[in-house]
């Protein structure tokens, strides 16, 4: 079977560094799925408007040529765990496939795009391949008090953010909220501890550089990026 995308996805990330690993953790981060064109028929969308929140079937398209594995080390072990791949939602799979749930926040049928759904709480690379959307039925969808495995004995700690007024300023208040949340979930690899290293991550058009150090993470400068820029650099 081949299957083709239907739409790609608009994010404020322009690399995977620094994405939710997990759809919904931070619900104000905004996103939009465009249509390809042999697929931006309004009529496709008739009903959607009454659901308010979506699955997206998508692509791991950064990772397709990544060596695939039986066991992964998941983020939420710390880094230095195996776990099967079966049983995580790590991005190194046979197929490349992801499944994310997003809130639909609107739906613009005008424009030169034709038919575009703004939705919340994606973890997307700006770009991404979406291969199919299917409306979120919370009597099909939702189950109660299941096990969760590992996640339900690994308690994710978020780390406190400080941003200097400055810097904060380069961003408007909703992008500034979303990045906050962001940055809380520390996106650096977990097996990383190093204080003094500076990191980059591109976001809503700026590289943020930061570094983290005793569970805080310290937003150090805020530039216009030209393309993405890891630094390696020490304070």
């Amino acid at each position: 079977m081949e299957i083709k995308p239907i739409a790609h996805f608009r994010s404020p990330f322009t690399t995977k560094f620094g994405i939710p690993r997990q759809s919904g953790l931070v619900r104000g981060l905004r996103g939009r799925i465009v249509f390809c064109p042999d697929y931006r028929d309004p009529e496709a969308l008739r009903g959607l408007e009454g659901f308010d929140y979506l699955w997206m079937i998508w692509g791991f398209s950064a990772n397709v040529s990544a060596p695939k594995h039986a066991t992964v080390r998941p983020p939420r072990l710390g880094g230095n765990r195996r776990m099967g791949v079966w049983a995580t939602r790590s991005p190194f799979r046979p197929n490349n496939l992801g499944l994310s749930s997003v809130r639909i926040e609107r739906i613009e049928t005008g424009g030169t795009e034709g038919p575009v759904v703004h939705v919340s709480g994606a973890d997307l690379m700006d770009g991404t391949p979406i291969y199919d959307i299917k409306p979120y039925v919370e009597t099909a969808d939702s189950h109660c008090g299941v096990r969760s495995g590992f996640t339900d004995s690994e308690a994710w700690e978020e780390l406190r953010v400080v941003m200097d007024k400055r810097l904060e300023e380069e961003f408007q208040p909703e992008q500034r909220k979303a990045l906050v949340e962001t940055l809380a979930l520390d996106p650096r690899p977990h097996y990383h501890d190093d204080p003094g290293r500076i990191y980059g991550m591109p976001f809503a058009g700026r590289d943020v550089r930061f570094r983290v150090e005793d569970g805080v993470l310290t937003v150090v400068e805020v530039t216009k990026n030209g393309g993405f820029r890891h630094l390696e650099g020490r304070l």
